[in-house]
């Protein structure tokens, strides 16, 4: 300490500033650089010790904790000159609101999201025409990895989009993953109108129940839904796979329901789609084409090979 005091004496009497702003100044470049270098320290034992979610969720809980401790000891270094600065915000107080009442707004939205969590981490919400799913969640704005909407189920753009935290309140947040994981997905399938419609029915539940994706979710789901009930009403009878069918004026529309993980959802239906052409391919499926030439070339293909 009588180092410092002799350092700042030193540099009082070459500047002419006073002495106590001076020692202020120092000790408050002092605390800055030492939590600067205890965060960056934390954040290299953290990424020894732990990957994944588990290492972002407990750094954000010790960064928090640090800014705590380093505003504490801030305020302590200028315990002496806060009197005079609060005379001066109280004289500026109006303006400064005026000027900062978006990032004040931001602020309180923040608080709100972290206490009701209308959304999460790695949840999946839509805001207006931008659908993503939540990658950081900060005092004043949120950003998101957008997914695309050219497709019901999108995938990643790769662009991140950040919103301030006061959205919330000016428009609707949908959440994806709010609740429980998994949502509904529905496929439609056409087939002809003359086809063995419980054979046709009999394959898809075949095809559907084959993707372990789809498989383990209904039993997943019953115990989320046990959990959600406790602070919400959520009600569903069904689980499984389900077909619903359709008559329509020259086919029949068979439309698959089912659960699965809206990030996975895309690879899914792909996977699905593609065991049907092959059900298809092989005969198992009567596939609506609408194109009367390609149902007698098959028809004539058919014949032709039962004659040879």
């Amino acid at each position: 300490m009588k180092m410092l005091d002799g350092f700042t004496e030193y540099l009082s009497d070459i500047t002419t500033i006073d002495k106590g702003i001076l020692t202020v100044v120092i000790l408050t470049l002092f605390v800055l650089a030492l939590f600067s270098l205890i965060k960056y320290l934390s954040n290299l034992f953290i990424r020894k010790k732990m990957s994944g979610r588990g290492e972002y969720i407990v750094n954000q809980s010790i960064r928090v904790f640090i800014g705590i401790i380093e505003v504490l000891a801030l305020l302590s270094v200028w315990s002496d000159y806060l009197k005079s600065f609060m005379t001066l915000i109280s004289v500026v107080s109006a303006a400064m609101t005026i000027a900062l009442r978006e990032m004040i707004l931001n602020f309180f939205c923040g608080i709100y999201i972290k206490v009701k969590r209308p959304f999460r981490v790695e949840d999946r919400i839509q805001v207006g025409d931008i659908k993503g799913d939540v990658m950081n969640i900060s005092a004043l704005d949120f950003e998101i990895l957008e997914v695309s909407t050219k497709e019901e189920n999108g995938q990643s753009t790769g662009i991140v989009v950040s919103f301030p935290n006061s959205i919330v309140l000016s428009q609707s947040v949908k959440n994806i993953n709010k609740g429980f994981k998994y949502i509904w997905n529905e496929l439609t399938v056409e087939v002809d109108l003359d086809c063995d419609l419980a054979k046709n029915k009999q394959e898809l539940y075949k095809i559907v129940n084959s993707l372990e994706t789809i498989k383990s979710i209904p039993l997943k789901m019953k115990k989320q839904l046990d959990e959600v009930n406790i602070q919400n009403r959520v009600y569903f009878n069904q689980f499984d796979p389900i077909i619903y069918t359709k008559l329509c004026r020259d086919h029949i529309e068979l439309t698959v329901r089912y659960l699965m993980h809206p990030k996975k959802a895309r690879f899914v239906e792909s996977t699905i789609w593609n065991k049907i052409y092959t059900s298809f391919k092989e005969g198992r499926l009567d596939i609506y084409t609408g194109l009367e030439d390609f149902k007698f070339t098959k028809a004539n293909k058919n014949n032709n090979k039962k004659e040879s």
